[in-house]
């Protein structure tokens, strides 16, 4: 007899291979493990956004349109209005970009990315049934241009997702590699994951203008808003309103879309100095980083800084929880990455504490 419950039958049974995205439990005085800009916000613009959220109807439902917001995005990002779509995050338009491109060509819908990058695209395309082949990145963490070729015509994907700058390693994928792999993929659509693009020296939006099967991903997650959930896509219209219908009505609610547009909109200059400060402090860490005997950080591209510890990172981990910090470690992923370290930028003083702190386990 089977005691299973029913309902367990019921399931998915991709999620058998996977485990629920969750941070790091517990209270730490020093927070840099989730990519999150510090808190450096003006009172004027805090007090701009507490007006905002005060004029909130509440009784009403969103702009299904988000019209006003996406506007403001196309401003900024130097798009059309109608090359905009806006969504929770970027997480639900990697779900969406997998819903609305999911016409099988042999076998199953296949998603070609690197390894390691953003555990989101592999985890959200098992869920909605794609095949996902991952290509190693080459030894200086840049794409590995040879192989994912050689991938791109055995697979025959779907979509191809780029994280550039590159979560975790803080990398940017070299621009001679990417446009020739986009030449290559032209039955492709090629995703390129901007998430990081405001701590970088340049952008991918020539290479959107240069191809049409190129998609952009903006958040202002990293920017010092992680709070609102907002992200946005950039897309050939014609891209945009095929994945404009399988988004759910009304996705992003009246707060977001109201505080998102005056902070794309008139708080310019409070982005600028979040940007400015981060960089600022991330080439001070990691010169830091490069006098400490034991480590050696990677150059960085993003608010976070990918770094080798010679010491197990398991170890250097969990000395440094001891302390009171909470950074990432990617040991458990085993291989090259068992000594592997992120460290997000944050506040001078809680990036002194991690320094010091890691002397101390180094």
């Amino acid at each position: 007899m089977n005691d299973e419950p029913a309902w367990k039958r019921l399931l998915n049974p991709v999620l058998s291979e996977l485990v629920a995205y969750t941070p790091a439990p517990g209270d730490f005085p020093v927070r840099l493990d989730a990519n999150e800009a510090p808190d450096l916000l003006s009172r004027t613009a805090r007090q701009r956004l507490l007006d905002t959220a005060g004029s909130v109807a509440w009784q009403r439902y969103p702009d299904a349109t988000n019209r006003t917001l996406r506007e403001a995005l196309a401003q900024r990002s130097g798009v059309a209005p109608e090359q905009i779509l806006v969504g929770v995050g970027s997480d639900e338009l990697i779900a969406l970009l997998l819903m609305t491109f999911s016409r099988a060509r042999a076998g199953s819908p296949t998603v070609l990315s690197s390894t390691p990058t953003f555990v989101m695209y592999r985890m959200t395309a098992r869920i909605h049934g794609h095949r996902v082949i991952e290509v190693p990145l080459d030894g200086a963490w840049d794409m590995s241009l040879e192989s994912m070729i050689k991938a791109l015509e055995v697979a025959q994907p779907n979509l191809i997702f780029v994280a550039s700058p590159n979560n975790p390693t803080g990398t940017m994928v070299s621009e001679d590699r990417l446009r020739t792999l986009i030449e290559h993929a032209r039955d492709s659509l090629v995703v390129i994951d901007e998430a990081y693009i405001d701590y970088a020296s340049r952008d991918h939006l020539q290479l959107f203008h240069d191809y049409e099967n190129v998609v952009l991903l903006r958040t202002l997650s990293k920017i010092g808003f992680a709070a609102l959930r907002l992200g946005w896509l950039m897309a050939r219209q014609e891209i945009v309103e095929e994945i404009n219908k399988a988004r759910l009505p009304y996705n992003i609610a009246v707060p977001t879309q109201a505080l998102a547009s005056v902070v794309v909109s008139e708080l310019g200059s409070e982005l600028s100095h979040i940007r400015e400060r981060v960089i600022e402090e991330r080439e001070r860490v990691s010169k830091a980083l490069e006098d400490l005997t034991g480590v050696e950080p990677t150059a960085s591209q993003a608010n976070f800084i990918w770094f080798r510890s010679e010491r197990p990172a398991e170890l250097v981990y969990e000395n440094l929880k001891k302390r009171g910090v909470l950074i990432r470690s990617f040991h458990k992923h085993g291989g090259r990455l068992k000594h592997y370290l992120r460290i997000t930028i944050g506040l001078a003083h809680e990036n002194d504490r991690f320094l010091n702190a890691l002397g101390e386990v180094i």
